[in-house]
Parts: C-alpha cells; structure tokens; sequence
C-alpha cells in the first residue's frame, strides 16, 4: 500500500485528488476525531428509534415494497444480515480495483457524517478494509442507479461480514472472513439499520465519474498535442487559432483547446514553411481547423461534469437518512440521475474527440490529401502497408465510442414490485463511460503515432519545439519511419505513455499547456 498520508475523513469532503490517491495509489485513510463523534450521535438517534414505538423505516420495518411488514426486535440484526446478503446478488466479470476502493471511500464519507445512524466500529471497519488493502469482488452487473448502486456496496457489506470473496492487497482471492482474519480486522455484526446504511448510495457510479473526470483532464490535452501535430505533418495553418478569432465566440473550453494549439505550434518551422503568399490553400478541412471547437467543447462538458461531482461529494446519500433534530426521515436522494446524466455528456464528448482524431489520422495516410506525404506513411508503398491497418484499428474503436455514446440514463426498468419504479442506470452509464476513457487513449495513441512518423518524413524541416519533444519522448520507446514492423506493441506503447503522462510532461518541459 501507499506510504501518503492518511487522507481525513471527517466533516470536509474528499477532494477529487483524494479520491484518485486512495483509490488507485493505495492513499490511507484516518476517520478524524469530528467525524467519530457525529457517528456516535448518530447511532445514539438510531438506537432510540429502535427502542420506541413509531414504526422507523429499515429500523422497525422491511425494505423497498416489503416496509409495511413491522420487524420484531429480536429479528432486526437478522434483517440486516439478511439485506445484505440478498442483496450481494451480483454477476458478469469482476470491477477494477480502483472502482471498489473509490466506492468504499465514499461511503465511508457518507457513514462519517453521522446521517446514516451506523456505530463507529462499522465506520472503522470500511477504513480498517481500505488500509489494509483489502478489496471485496464487486462484479458488472447487479446495480440500477436507484436506490443508489445496491448490489455493489451489498458486496463490501458482506465483506466487512466476513462473507464472500475479496482480493488481498496483492491481488489475490482470498475467502472474506480469511483476508480479515490475516488483516486484524473483526467481521462486524450489523445493528440496527447498518446494513441500509452500507448499501443505499450512488458511490459506484460517483467514483467512476470521478477517475473518468481526473484521466479526461489530461486526455483532452493529448488530443490538443495530437491535433497540432497533425495540423504540421499535414502543412496546416495555425492562423486560425488566433485568440482575436477565438474570442468571437467566447467558450471558455475553446478558448482554452486553442491557446493550447497556440503554444504547441509556436516556433515551428514545418509552418513557417509554407506561410505567406506563396500557399495557394485557403484553408484547412474541419478536422484540422475545428479541432479547438470540438475538444473545447468536450473541456466545458467536463467542467458541467466536474461541478455535479463537486456537489455529489458534498453529499450524504442515505435512506432513511438522521437529521440533526433526531429525525429519520425517507427521501429520494439516492436517485443517480444526476450523476448518470453527465456520465452519459461525456461518453457523448470522448466519442466525438476520437472521431475528429481518427479523421486527421486518415488525412495524413492518404496520397491524395496528405500534401506530399507517401502512401498509408509507408517506407516501399505496395510491399510495406505502413500505418493502413492503424487507422483501420482506430476506426474499429471509434465505432465501438459512438455505441458507447447511447446514454444509459434515458433507459428505467421497474423493480422491486414496482415500488421502484424509475431507475437512473447510473451505474450502467459510468460502465460504458470507463471503456470510453480507455478507447479513447488508444485512439490518440494512433494518432500520435502516425502524426510523429509524418513529421520525421517531412525532414529536413523540423517541427515546433513542444510537438518535436513529444516525437522524441515516443522514440524513447517506439522506433522511426522503417520498413513495416508489428504495430501493435507500438499502438500499446504510445498508449502507455499518454496515460501515465510521460507525453504530456516532455512537452510541457517545453512549454506548458492550459
């Protein structure tokens, strides 16, 4: 696990930057002592409730359509353990790990606010599973948004009672009750509402949105250092990227996409090359000049995004969820729609993104459009095939992105007696949205890949020296234009090196982006 500091949870919400550290860098956790007293309170309310008369929704009563059926007090440790047990019904192949740790944690920061009424053993006990690495299997499918991701979180709670399966923090199976066992973590014996209280929240789908938001960011930075790398290799004009052109319509991603593009085509002498009166072209084709409106929308897509997830961490989503007067009160926060929503915008912004990227990739193969480039950037065109297959590859997943754009959200189907009776699909959205994300790197990765190999052609010109620094950091790892080689440990490097912002920094040693 992460030697970080522990990352408080108490009456602050995590930041986005917390979420990404504990849940795919290991970052511990420490319940602060503010948030230990406010569960304390909260079970103290609870545990009145139980003790009187007044029926008290999943304290007294069952759940969803069953909640007429009053619950003896012997039996109500039994209806906990028995919620999540039924519930824990998940199938299809197992979530990433990532996903399960952000989920975990932000429950926990749901527990911590004392609205929920669990005791402060249970609350230990999440944080005690997160530092010890210990990941319960949480699988595909078995969450409908509504009432929050159910199934999900049903499989941390059976964890955290010693039942199912978890991976160890070396990734490997273990039964649930061995890996507590080995950790020094006690299974927890539900009390009252506890077992409610660990499943009714929209942690799932709010963490995925999170990680897509936190790779997004650096993604759409690529996709500007790929487009002006095209723009090059393809005899562009940066003119249209001119802030008085941009400010004739003033969209802040926009604005943003083409000072970007600015930067990175400062000084290039492939431009100045063909700059002046003597260019007979008048102006480029939309892939090329419209690059900052579509990637500068799809940077105020993510921003809509980032703002909802703002207020969803600031949330507590329970039901019933303890109000401060002693209250248990029902409500429908745990509806996912709007999270869902933006997780469906975004799958929207990274399909288009990749589309215009595999547009300028296809540009750059063909003799009758490249400007003097060879034939599909081949070394011998007719015996080598150069990058033809490349673009084939990017246009199977661009393909495949449109699919994924189908939003999730607009989609409900009843259950639960059809008491509920309008799903969100959250979860189902923020599935689709993670196979996007990964999709659309492999997609820039072609892109940048082939816009390098163009540049090296157009030798003895030479790029700008921000996209000349991104060629060099991906011949650190992928070889020059050459007679045709296996391409896809390449497509795979090129990929690598976009995510974990090697690419990114070699330019930025150079110049900095937006």
């Amino acid at each position: 696990m992460s030697t970080a500091a522990a990352v408080p949870i108490g009456p602050r919400p995590p930041s986005p930057a917390e979420v990404v550290a504990v849940a795919r860098h290991g970052a511990p956790v420490r319940l602060t002592d503010d948030a230990l007293k406010a569960v304390t309170e909260g079970r103290q309310r609870v545990e009145a409730l139980a003790a009187g008369q007044v029926p008290a929704y999943g304290v007294s009563t069952g759940f969803g359509a069953l909640a007429t059926r009053g619950i003896a007090p012997e039996l109500r440790e039994r209806l906990q353990k028995s919620l999540i047990r039924s519930h824990a019904a998940g199938t299809g192949p197992e979530v990433e790990r990532e996903v399960v740790r952000a989920l975990m944690l932000l429950r926990l920061r749901t527990l911590a606010s004392g609205r929920t009424g669990v005791r402060p053993e249970t609350a230990r006990a999440v944080a005690a599973l997160l530092n010890a690495g210990v990941t319960p299997v949480v699988h595909e499918f078995g969450s409908l948004g509504c009432s929050g991701d159910l199934a999900p979180l049903a499989h941390v709670g059976l964890a955290l009672m010693g039942e199912g399966t978890v991976r160890t923090a070396d990734g490997e199976p273990a039964p649930a009750y061995t890996a507590l066992h080995d950790a020094g973590i006690r299974p927890v014996e539900l009390g009252a509402k506890e077992g409610l209280a660990l499943v009714n929240g929209t942690d799932g789908m709010l963490g995925m949105l999170l990680l897509a938001c936190h790779d997004l960011r650096a993604l759409l930075r690529t996709a500007d250092l790929t487009a002006a790398m095209s723009v090059e290799a393809l005899l562009g004009t940066d003119r249209v990227f001119a802030a008085d052109l941009q400010e004739l319509r003033p969209h802040p991603g926009q604005a943003a996409a083409a000072a970007n593009m600015r930067a990175l085509l400062s000084d290039s002498p492939i431009v100045a090359s063909h700059r002046g009166s003597g260019c007979a072209r008048v102006q480029d084709a939309y892939s090329l000049r419209c690059a900052p409106q579509v990637a500068g929308a799809a940077r105020d897509t993510l921003a809509h995004a980032e703002a909802v997830a703002a207020r969803e961490l600031d949330s507590v989503i329970d039901n019933p969820v303890v109000l401060a007067d002693g209250r248990l009160e029902s409500n429908g926060n745990f509806h996912g729609a709007p999270v869902a929503y933006v997780l469906d915008f975004l799958a929207i912004a990274v399909a288009d993104v990749a589309s215009i990227s595999e547009r300028r990739t296809d540009r750059m193969l063909d003799v009758a459009r490249s400007h003097g480039l060879p034939a599909f950037l081949a070394d011998d065109p007719g015996v080598d095939s150069g990058h033809m297959i490349a673009q084939y590859t990017q246009a199977a997943i661009v393909s495949e992105l449109k699919r994924l754009a189908v939003p999730a959200c607009v989609d409900s189907i009843p259950s639960s007696a059809m008491q509920e009776d309008h799903v969100s699909m959250g979860w189902s959205a923020a599935r689709k949205l993670r196979r996007a994300v990964d999709g659309l790197t492999s997609v820039l990765a072609v892109e940048l890949l082939t816009a390098a190999r163009a540049l090296d052609l157009r030798a003895p010109l030479e790029p700008a020296p921000a996209t000349g620094a991104a060629v060099a950091a991906l011949r650190e790892r992928v070889s020059g234009p050459g007679p045709d080689r296996h391409l896809a440990p390449e497509i795979a490097a090129a990929a690598e090196l976009i995510a974990d912002g090697t690419v990114l920094a070699a330019v930025e040693s150079v110049t900095g982006l937006v």
